[in-house]
């Protein structure tokens, strides 16, 4: 998952989708061989919003990912459906799938979930850090047992309902759960890892894992150091260690890579998306087999897609 902000100049440099001095552009994917990336529209509800409201300032970042993509049609597409991620595919494209870090922005009006799917939003994070109309965050275990508001159980049913899908990274365990029994799809933790390992908030717990496999989902392993190890360092023998954790307790179809490229700072091991292929060495070092490391990089998500959206 890779992270728009409105702001596109940055140290007197117009920042673009295809080359930027952040963690991901379009000259990064390709080279290091993604099929497709997330770009989440990050909207934090602790600053006053640049536009007239949060909502606002979400719709601006939809145009700067739009403008983005209009540039560079040759290499990449936007896609909707897991049909459009095979025929990008097909047409050696990127796919890009757009997405919404905070659902708070909807502020109790279920209609703007019909907005952003018609604007092309296909996966929303329900919460960041702080509490909303949604829910609660997993925020430093301050709303831990604290499930969805009455509100979020009608827009998980709306989400189900259209086709956007639910991450439940941030969220609190009470709203996972609430997830879990209530959703009627599959559902992601797009940048999350495992608490057994590295225990923070953030983290799943096993018993999370397992219910997210028997759900069809699937977690994308986040490279940020803090979550990775308790010595908040950001290295591939954490990652390694995270991935063979969740096999061994969900199974390998439920892991994948999120890094949280764009959203996470600090001393990286892998810098950015050009050193993805480091993580496939290592991944062969630790004795993955090819369809395993298939399986992590890309395939896991693929068949997510296609659990979650069927060939259409």
């Amino acid at each position: 998952m890779g992270r728009l902000f409105i702001l596109k100049e940055k140290e007197n440099r117009i920042e673009t989708l295809l080359q930027n001095n952040g963690h991901v552009d379009i000259m990064r994917l390709r080279k290091s061989g993604y099929t497709a990336q997330m770009f989440a529209c990050y909207v934090d509800l602790g600053k006053r919003p640049y536009t007239k409201s949060y909502y606002g300032d979400a719709l601006a970042m939809i145009e700067i990912f739009n403008e983005g993509i209009k540039g560079n049609e040759e290499d990449i597409a936007v896609a909707k459906s897991y049909n459009d991620y095979l025929s990008n595919k097909k047409c050696s494209k990127l796919s890009a799938f757009l997405t919404i870090e905070e659902g708070g922005i909807i502020e109790n009006n279920i209609d703007m979930l019909d907005d952003l799917y018609e604007k092309g939003v296909r996966v929303i994070t329900l919460t960041w850090n702080y509490e909303n109309c949604i829910g609660y965050p997993n925020f430093e275990y301050n709303y831990q047992n604290q499930g969805l508001k009455p509100f979020g159980l009608e827009a998980l049913e709306r989400m189900d309902e259209l086709g956007i899908i639910v991450d439940v990274s941030h969220l609190s365990d009470g709203g996972f759960y609430d997830i879990y029994r209530h959703g009627k799809r599959p559902f992601m933790a797009t940048h999350s890892n495992a608490r057994s390992i590295c225990d923070v908030s953030r983290n799943l717990t096993d018993d999370m894992i397992k219910k997210l496999a028997d759900k069809g989902g699937i977690t994308g392993i986040n490279f940020c150091g803090d979550f990775l190890n308790l010595d908040g360092k950001s290295n591939m023998e954490g990652m390694i260690r995270h991935i063979k954790h969740i096999t061994k307790v969900g199974g390998l179809e439920v892991v994948g890579l999120g890094t949280d490229y764009d959203g996470i700072e600090g001393d990286l091991e892998l810098k950015g998306a050009q050193d993805l292929p480091k993580l496939v060495e290592a991944l062969e070092a630790a004795k993955f087999s090819s369809n395993e490391i298939e399986a992590i990089c890309f395939k896991n998500a693929e068949k997510f897609f296609e659990r979650y959206w069927g060939k259409n």
